[in-house]
């Protein structure tokens, strides 16, 4: 009996060590998944500490038998709220990733993860019931043997963290070599590829921004367009392909497969640009089962700034971005995993590519709560965010891009009509200055940006949209261009 109380104490402890040091590791995934589990935003930073700490200190305790009783009762309460959160999502009909290894190991919450709980929880509470004096054998018999077991712990948790951070670079070089290898093989021929308009391949439009509008001719030379899409109310995998990308020809099995695995969830939407016959003999396997698009040259692609073949971004079943822009085979597969997995059905579902600035994500987040007077003196506070939609820009008269936009969005601002969003501009300075531009809108000066931060802004001019009932729907938009994406306009 006293070695099965050993390894049951083990076994948890094995468990509750991976968990919290694979949430040290992985503090973007840890902070999505606790704000998907509804912790409130006050508590999620403190959170990302307190929670791989306590899971730590459990793992720890229940490696000696003098506090093993503790651990295992740590491990049942943590285990209880654990398995509440999950029932609590999946009664309300999500599945949010629970992140519960890192990216040791995640998958979005379901049957399998409470089970897996409710077997630890009961692990842990045979441990609890057997007594405190009955906890098995003893690992350790002495202070010299205690002080030794700790120092070979630390060594454990560092050579543990060390190889992980080493998996993690290796993942990227292969990332790497496999996006070269791309390039090699769409130069094969010889001849020289020219790639004058190419930017960085993660470039694309902000998640939250209208997917552009269009109208292309198929395979079958029929018009479709970006309404024809959203008729179908479901969300749009478009796949950006060309008959002279050789990976993109590698991947046609691929895309086969993903369309009959993605068939009642996502609509997957070819974008190719040449001759009708020449993507017909490349692509024609898909083109029969698939809608199958073709660019004159290469204008919806310009729109979604797909620069590279093959890429993809998802549009959600609103007609907005819900991806960022996965350039190449590998990023591709990855994007298509994530939404295999992914309950798309969820508000504000959306995918990054670990990119930039994709850890200061509010989408689906409560505007901040403040009262402010605008340059008028009328006083504007969160509830006026309510009811319809608001573009939020952030602004400074010392920007020459803000000051070139300024034509723009006074035109928009004079012309907009009742069913586009508000407009609010946080900006800094010389009251005088700002009422020389004549907004009809108002306008909020407030020394610091203290306000504007909340929001996730961050640098000028940037803005993000948020909703009628006061959610941030759109990652920070930077940029005249990116902005009037927000809300459907082309510059």
């Amino acid at each position: 009996m006293e070695v099965v109380l050993l390894v049951l104490r083990l076994s948890l402890a094995a468990v509750f060590g991976t968990a919290g040091v694979a949430k040290l590791f992985d503090p973007v995934g840890s902070e999505k998944a606790l704000r998907d589990f509804g912790v409130p935003a006050l508590l999620v930073s403190p959170m990302l500490v307190i929670l791989p700490a306590v899971e730590l200190l459990i793992a720890g305790s229940l490696l000696l038998n003098s506090s093993s009783w503790y651990g295992a009762v740590g491990a049942s309460v943590l285990l209880l709220i654990f398995i509440a959160g999950m029932l609590y999502q999946l009664a309300k009909g999500n599945s949010p990733d629970c992140h519960c290894f890192g990216q040791i190991h995640n998958e979005p919450v379901g049957k399998a993860s409470v089970v897996r709980n409710i077997v630890l929880l009961a692990l842990s509470g045979y441990l609890l019931f057997s007594g405190r004096s009955v906890q098995g054998m003893s690992l350790i018999n002495s202070e010299r043997d205690i002080l030794s077991f700790v120092l070979g712990l630390v060594v454990v948790v560092l050579l543990a963290g060390i190889l992980f951070l080493l998996k993690r670079i290796s993942e990227q070089q292969t990332q790497l070599m496999r996006r070269m290898e791309i390039l090699e093989l769409v130069g094969h021929d010889g001849s020289p590829v020219e790639r004058e308009d190419v930017g960085h391949p993660h470039e694309g439009l902000p998640i939250g921004a209208q997917f552009p509008d269009f109208q292309l001719a198929g395979l079958d030379g029929r018009p479709v367009s970006r309404a024809d899409m959203r008729a179908e109310n479901m969300p749009v995998l478009f796949l950006f392909i060309s008959p002279t990308c050789t990976p993109c020809k590698s991947m046609v099995t691929e895309f086969t497969e993903w369309n009959a695995a993605l068939e009642d969830k996502v609509r997957l939407v070819f974008v190719s640009n040449g001759k009708k016959k020449d993507n017909d003999d490349k692509f024609g396997l898909i083109g029969q089962s698939n809608i199958l698009l073709l660019q004159k040259d290469r204008e919806l692609a310009e729109l979604v700034k797909a620069k590279w073949t093959p890429t993809a971004v998802l549009m959600d079943a609103a007609g907005r971005i819900a991806s960022h822009i996965a350039a190449g085979d590998a990023a591709i597969r990855a994007l298509v995993d994530q939404v295999m997995t992914a309950d798309l059905d969820q508000e504000y579902t959306y995918f990054t590519n670990g990119s930039g600035d994709a850890h200061k994500i509010k989408i689906g987040r409560d505007i901040p709560q403040f009262t402010l007077q605008d340059i008028s003196g009328n006083e504007i506070s969160a509830d006026a965010f309510t009811g319809k939609d608001t573009l939020v820009t952030f602004w400074s008269l010392t920007c020459p891009h803000c000051l070139e936009m300024m034509k723009d969005l006074h035109e928009w601002d004079k012309a907009k009509g009742e069913d586009d969003p508000r407009l609010i501009v946080f900006s800094d300075g010389d009251k005088a200055e700002h009422e020389k531009f004549e907004l009809t809108s108002p306008i909020v000066l407030e020394r610091g940006y203290k306000t504007a931060g909340k929001f996730g802004m961050f640098g000028t001019p940037s803005a993000v949209l948020v909703n009628e009932n006061g959610k941030i729907v759109s990652e920070t938009a930077i940029g005249a261009a990116e902005i009037w994406s927000l809300i459907g306009k082309r510059k």
